[in-house]
């Protein structure tokens, strides 16, 4: 891969891991969201496939394999099933935080990653380390997407674009994490998924719904 085509595409990917944290905040839809975090872990297995072939590791190469299968595949279908049984709660209807806002505090967390980022680029400027705050300001969007909504489904996908961006600058400061670590974490982000799961499934068996207000007004 010639070094062109290797910036091209890393800048693609990361432009890919962007976009879709921003399309997070700004949709409403729970399905939509889900679509749009596969879509995510489409452009990290991507991310990470670049480096593979950069790198020439085919360790790399067999990780991105596997962020595909996860990420973008098994993950977003226990969402999806999760979002089965919500009945017609499928909406995420009174945001902490309205669009106007979520899109203007996502414009600001982007200007802060790159700000706090820089003495870690710094440290060792190459092409890979001048895409961390990409990746930095995909783990601020998930905290925001996580401590703004009020559906415990739209805050598991906030969990899920955290681990995501973590993931990212993980890669990017090291071009090539060990497939044991990767896949240990991966290991234990689709055990806290399945354990979410199952909590919200209870919730809803319980009171008949997972809106954490609803679920506030009626302890109180």
């Amino acid at each position: 891969m010639s070094d062109g085509t290797y910036v091209q595409l890393l800048d693609l990917a990361c432009g890919g891991l962007l976009l879709t944290a921003v399309l997070v905040l700004w949709r409403r839809e729970l399905a939509v969201i889900i679509g749009v975090f596969a879509a995510q872990g489409i452009a990290l297995a991507t991310l990470v496939g670049v480096l593979a072939a950069h790198e020439g590791s085919a360790e790399v190469g067999g990780v991105a394999v596997g962020i595909l299968v996860l990420r973008a595949g098994i993950l977003p279908w226990l969402l999806h099933r999760a979002l089965a049984k919500a009945g017609p709660a499928r909406r995420e209807t009174r945001p902490v935080v309205n669009v106007a806002a979520s899109l203007l505090a996502a414009a600001l967390l982007t200007l802060l990653s790159y700000a706090v980022s820089q003495p870690l680029v710094a440290l060792e400027p190459s092409t890979a380390t001048r895409a961390i705050p990409v990746g930095v300001t995909v783990v601020l969007i998930g905290f925001f997407v996580l401590v703004t909504r009020r559906r415990a489904l739209s805050q598991l996908v906030g969990f899920l674009l955290m681990d995501n961006g973590i993931t990212t600058v993980g890669f990017l400061t090291t071009a090539g994490i060990g497939l044991i670590v990767e896949l240990g974490v991966s290991l234990d982000v689709l055990l806290a998924v399945l354990v979410l799961r199952i909590l919200a499934s209870r919730m809803r068996e319980t009171f008949g719904d997972t809106d954490l207000d609803e679920l506030r007004e009626l302890h109180d």
